[in-house]
C-alpha cells in the first residue's frame, strides 16, 4: 500500500484552494502554505525523517505499511509563504542531539526539567513558568545555541493575512489508512 507523497501533496492543495473565506463583505481565495509539510513521525520523533508536501509536486518518497504520518494542511489568505516572526515561546528538544558539554549550571539544571517533563515533545516557556522555572532564559538561548532545543517561532504570511493549521495522524495499515486522532470533529 505504498503511495508517494507528492500524490498526496497534490490531492491537499486541490481540496484547500477549492475554499475560500469571506470576511466582512470581502472574500479571500486560501492558498496552500508551500513552504510547509506534513511528515512522518516515530516514537518520540514529532517530526521524522519524511516529509509529505502540500502542493502539487516534490518529494518521490513512498510512503510505507506501518508507517505513521502526520498529515498537515496550512492554509493562507496571503501569498501561501510563511516566514519567521515575532517573539519565540514555542520550543523543541533535538531528536538527534547527543551529548554536548554546557558550561552554564543553570542550563545543565534546565535541560534536566526540560528532559523530566517533555523529553523530545514541543513545549513552551509558559509551561517552563508554571513548572517554578525563574530566570531561565539565558539558559535557553545556551541551549538553542548549542543545537540541544530547537526554538519554534510564530509562522506569518503577509501582514493583514489569516492563516490556519489541521492535523491528523494516520497509520498505513495493509489494507487501510487509519486515522489515529479521530475526535468527534471528524
Amino acid at each position: 500500500m505504498a503511495q508517494g507523497q507528492c500524490e498526496v501533496g497534490e490531492q491537499i492543495q486541490e481540496a484547500i484552494e477549492a475554499y475560500e473565506l469571506e470576511l466582512d463583505g470581502k472574500t479571500y481565495p486560501i492558498k496552500a502554505i508551500r513552504n510547509l509539510n506534513g511528515h512522518s513521525v516515530g516514537q518520540y520523533h514529532i517530526h521524522g525523517g519524511k516529509t509529505v508536501p502540500i502542493v502539487k509536486g516534490g518529494d518521490q518518497t513512498k510512503m510505507e505499511e506501518g508507517e505513521f504520518y502526520a498529515i498537515e494542511t496550512f492554509g493562507s489568505t496571503g501569498k501561501g509563504v510563511v516566514h519567521d516572526d515575532m517573539e519565540c515561546s514555542h520550543y523543541m528538544k533535538n531528536f538527534e542531539a547527543g551529548h554536548v558539554p554546557l558550561r552554564l549550571q543553570r542550563s545543565k539544571q534546565l535541560l534536566t526539567v526540560i528532559n523530566q517533563n517533555f523529553g523530545t515533545l514541543a513545549f513552551c516557556r509558559r509551561w517552563l513558568d508554571r513548572l517554578g522555572q525563574t530566570k531561565y532564559l539565558m539558559a535557553l538561548k545556551s541551549l538553542c545555541e548549542a543545537g540541544i532545543v530547537e526554538a519554534h517561532p510564530p509562522l506569518c504570511d503577509v501582514r493583514g493575512s489569516y492563516t490556519a493549521q489541521y492535523e491528523h495522524t494516520i497509520l498505513l495499515r495493509p489494507t487501510c489508512k487509519e486515522v489515529i486522532s479521530k475526535g468527534s470533529d471528524f
